[in-house]
């Protein structure tokens, strides 16, 4: 299957006002971004620990008003923050909200602070993974049964790259896998997830590869992606955090992306 490359941007939702961060999510359209994504958590990861932040899903709710085009979601959800029935329910909200352009990024949690502060247990990768194994099922069993359902098989990205826990996970509910991998190690992790699909009988084909990339100054989109566009990535994602939200690098990856998927015609 050949895949046209899509751009995303993460509007980190720490250190602004929330009218920046909203700036922020229509410069993004604007400049012709495929998805915008924010992230779950209550507290920054960089910058000051005590700094300005917002919650992911009322903000995604206002986003789908405030949007058009492009697909919108969180990279990712954590699975740990809410009952599954609950977030199913939410996600086709803001599903009908937007028309149509959600996508559900989820994935087992890893900042400790969020899960101390607000009362979760915290517990341990395995049982983190195990508990969002459990969940995916009865996201999408509550998606059948909501009224209305969904507009649109939502799409369903899991961020996170063990190997034998979180690819099998993808491979059994995930339109679109997430990682943070240079090219030999997303080859072999693909390689792997390919295994898994094996097992449950998945194409391996229909999931699409994402993974987060920086946008260095002076260097360019082909600079940065080198090989791992051979070893299958299609979905590339730049964070930018408030108060600025500097989308100079992100216009020069759209623009990267308007001309490599011409040349490929």
């Amino acid at each position: 299957m050949n895949r046209a490359v899509r751009i995303g941007v993460q509007i980190q939702p720490q250190h602004a006002d929330y009218k920046q961060i909203r700036q922020a999510v229509a410069d993004a359209e604007e400049t012709g971004v495929d998805i915008i994504f924010n992230w779950d958590h209550f507290f920054p990861l960089s910058g000051d620990a005590d700094g300005k932040h917002f919650e992911c899903w009322t903000m995604l709710g206002a986003w789908a008003e405030a949007t058009s085009r492009v697909e919108i979601g969180a990279l990712v959800s954590c699975n740990s923050y809410r009952n599954p029935d609950l977030l199913a329910d939410m996600a086709r909200t803001v599903d009908h909200i937007s028309g149509g352009r959600l996508i559900l990024g989820i994935g087992g949690g890893w900042f400790q602070r969020d899960y101390d502060e607000y009362g979760y247990e915290f517990g341990t990768p395995g049982t983190r993974l195990a508990d969002l194994a459990q969940a995916l099922p009865r996201i999408r069993a509550r998606w059948e049964k909501l009224n209305p359902q969904p507009l649109r098989d939502i799409p369903i990205l899991i961020g996170g790259g063990g190997e034998k826990k979180t690819l099998r996970l993808v491979a059994e509910h995930a339109n679109i896998w997430h990682s943070f991998s240079d090219a030999a190690t997303l080859a072999r992790k693909s390689a792997i997830l390919a295994d898994h699909c094996a097992d449950v009988g998945t194409d391996p084909a229909h999931i699409e590869r994402s993974t987060g990339v920086r946008a260095l100054q002076g260097s360019s989109p082909d600079d940065v992606v080198g090989d791992v566009l051979d070893a299958g990535a299609t979905m590339f994602t730049i964070g930018v955090s408030g108060p600025s939200y500097d989308l100079g690098p992100v216009r020069e990856w759209v623009a990267w992306r308007d001309e490599y998927n011409a040349r490929q015609g």
